[in-house]
């Protein structure tokens, strides 16, 4: 069974995971891309910061390029378990 994907403007849920863009402003006035994968509620409930050397021309550009590796991320780590 493969697990429905919901989407919102920067953020997917992906079976037990949520896979959220955070992109940051740059001085230079391009963006980073960052990408917060969690999973769990409550007090049960763990998330993974990834932070990537790529620069965006957009906010946009960057948060797609998060959203895509953290859902790259996800299906490598469903794979191996």
């Amino acid at each position: 069974m493969i697990p429905a994907i919901h989407t919102s403007h920067h953020a997917i849920t992906h079976g037990k995971y949520r896979i959220s863009a955070c992109p940051r402003a740059l001085p230079c006035g391009r963006f980073a891309a960052q990408v917060s994968v969690a999973s769990g509620q409550g007090s049960a409930s763990t998330a993974r910061i990834m932070s990537f050397i790529n620069e965006f021309a957009t906010h946009e550009d960057a948060a797609s390029y998060s959203l895509a590796q953290g859902l790259d991320w996800v299906h490598r780590t469903a794979s191996t378990h």
